[in-house]
């Protein structure tokens, strides 16, 4: 008699390591930030496993992937519905606060006949620390 293992339901330590610490954060960590982490506490942890891990706990839905028009994917915890704004300076990725998408996919829906499961929308600008114009304006007169 053969035992067959499915791997992708199978919890480990490293994977519930690695939901963690993307779940920790709100920086919205690339793969190599989320291995830094991790060697923290696992020292031979491997980049290869938390890229697997990433990839499984994402198809799990357990985490989003965050594809950008530039630089490397990131991930995000926070499963809700939600924008975000990058900065195209430094890569900071942040949430954007208060704003659902899902009015306006209703519209969509509408229009299109489609049935929306997501939106991807990015907001790109500068973010307040490489912001220097915002630097060199004296308080109050902006």
């Amino acid at each position: 008699m053969s035992l067959h293992v499915n791997h992708k339901n199978k919890s480990s330590r490293q994977r519930d390591l690695i939901l963690r610490i993307v779940r920790a954060t709100h920086s919205h960590p690339s793969a190599d930030w989320v291995f830094e982490q991790a060697r923290e506490e696992m020292p031979n942890i491997s980049l290869g496993t938390v890229y697997r891990n990433l990839n499984l706990l994402r198809d799990e839905g357990k985490i989003r992937e965050l594809n950008f028009s530039r630089g490397s994917n990131r991930y995000d915890g926070d499963l809700r519905y939600h924008y975000h704004v990058r900065c195209i300076e430094c890569g900071r990725v942040e949430d954007v606060p208060h704003i659902s998408p899902r009015a306006s996919s209703d519209e969509i829906e509408t229009l299109t006949r489609y049935r929306i499961f997501s939106v991807q929308l990015e907001y790109l600008g500068i973010c307040p620390e490489c912001d220097t114009y915002q630097a060199e304006i004296p308080p109050g007169e902006d």
